[in-house]
């Protein structure tokens, strides 16, 4: 007789936060879901066979590569940009200059 296996998401109480642990295939079917648990501070642990593990956290503004401090407006950059025949007409001298031409 054949045993039939059906994938249940269970929950797993850790430092007082509940956490779901899925399977990768029911991520895929239902991923909106999840996206919208994780945006709601629900841990969401997707488990890809065995030994894989991947944990759903919503990226804030402090995950981001470039601090936002450091981003210029568009109309700042624009006003600061110059033409690469701009760049060379100024480097080209300053580089002669230093070879002594």
């Amino acid at each position: 007789m054949p045993v039939f296996r059906i994938f249940v998401p269970y929950w797993y109480i850790l430092n007082k936060k509940i956490m779901l642990v899925i399977s990768s295939r029911e991520f895929r079917d239902k991923q909106a879901s999840y996206f919208d648990l994780a945006d709601n501070g629900e841990e969401v642990l997707v488990q890809r066979g065995k030994n894989k593990s991947y944990k759903i956290v919503p990226v804030s503004e402090d995950d981001t590569v470039v601090k936002k401090e450091y981003i210029l407006a568009p109309d700042e950059d624009l006003a600061r940009a110059i033409t690469a025949e701009e760049l060379l007409s100024r480097l080209i001298p300053r580089i002669e200059k230093l070879f002594d031409k």
